[in-house]
């Protein structure tokens, strides 16, 4: 296959071309985009630099598969372009997630929806919180039924993208010499804060990534009637994002039974031992790793039917690059 990665230049762009590289990708020629800022830069690859080329100048035509990273905006105007010239696309941005002809796929939880792409030419990947929580909860949809999720998250500032990680390095070390803290990626300071403010604020008084969440979680496990409420938290962790999901069911789910469930789910790892330490967290696990880590798995004692989870990943490999190529590997095997 022949590849490019839009927006390779960028966070989540250099980790989908380490992964291409880690996974053996079946690729005979990479060609990494950027803006015309990018100009003269140039990537690794598979043991040899190779030069940027402007988004605007490339050919698609050139191209078996494009995968994007680079905005909505940018996804809107060449995304249609790319697959018009017989390139299958795989989006990481939010801009065709809600469309209900292209497909929004988590691999390990909705492999069949792949199979509409060809209406477009598109596929969508979801958010990256999404993505862990569905991995996290399709086993126990199946199993149990779902009636209501309630999640909190707690997001890396990786998320928003390398500015931000660079923001909360110069503030974090600011805060230590006692130093003027200044803010331009956030309204408010992030080192050693917590804001609940990811994304736009909505009418409703929820943020756009909170009602990311709740429409995505629908479509991609095929259930309009889950009940689903989130509320979004930026924290000051470089890279992965953390998840406090409490469930209803409906059926009764024991702890034991879940635990058992998940421990045989592919991409799921269950690190749940009830003591000091034995439960995953961005920097001891999820940090580096293709794995969902789930722990603190407990029956809620406020719902006869509840069930409390902690849900961990690294929000730029399976919450953004790692589901992007599991995607193009999956069209590769399937449809191309």
């Amino acid at each position: 296959m022949n590849v490019a990665v839009v927006g390779a230049t960028g966070a989540v762009g250099e980790v989908m071309i380490s992964i291409l590289e880690e996974r053996r990708f079946p690729l005979s020629c990479l060609y990494p985009l950027a803006s015309r800022r990018s100009a003269g830069r140039e990537v690794e690859f598979r043991g040899r630099a190779h030069p940027v080329t402007p988004l605007e100048d490339f050919e698609f035509s050139k191209a078996d598969i494009a995968l994007f990273s680079a905005g909505s905006g940018v996804a809107g105007e060449y995304a249609p372009r790319a697959a018009a010239a017989g390139c299958a696309v795989v989006d990481n941005s939010s801009r065709f997630r809600y469309e209900p002809d292209i497909p929004l796929v988590v691999p390990e939880v909705n492999p069949r929806a792949l199979a509409d792409f060809r209406e477009r030419g598109i596929v969508a990947n979801p958010n990256c919180s999404t993505i862990q929580m569905v991995v996290a909860l399709k086993p126990l949809h199946d199993r149990f039924g779902i009636e209501r999720i309630n999640v909190a998250t707690y997001q890396a500032v990786s998320g928003t993208g390398r500015e931000a990680v660079e923001e909360l390095n110069a503030q974090t070390l600011a805060r230590m010499e006692g130093r003027c803290v200044e803010s331009s990626v956030y309204p408010t300071p992030i080192a050693f804060n917590a804001l609940p403010h990811c994304d736009e604020f909505l009418a409703n008084g929820y943020t756009r990534e909170e009602m990311k969440i709740v429409w995505e979680t629908r479509k991609i496990l095929g259930d309009e009637s889950i009940r689903v409420n989130a509320t979004a938290v930026r924290v000051p962790v470089f890279f992965g994002h953390s998840e406090a999901v409490h469930i209803e069911t409906r059926e009764k789910a024991s702890a034991e039974e879940t635990r058992r469930l998940l421990e045989a789910t592919p991409g799921v790892a269950v690190v749940d031992e009830r003591e000091a330490g034995a439960y995953p967290t961005p920097v001891t696990h999820a940090w580096g790793a293709d794995e969902v880590f789930v722990g603190r798995i407990r029956e809620d004692i406020s719902h006869p039917r509840g069930l409390d989870l902690w849900v961990v990943s690294d929000n730029l490999r399976k919450g953004a690059a790692l589901n992007t190529v599991q995607i193009a590997e999956m069209l590769v095997r399937q449809y191309l």
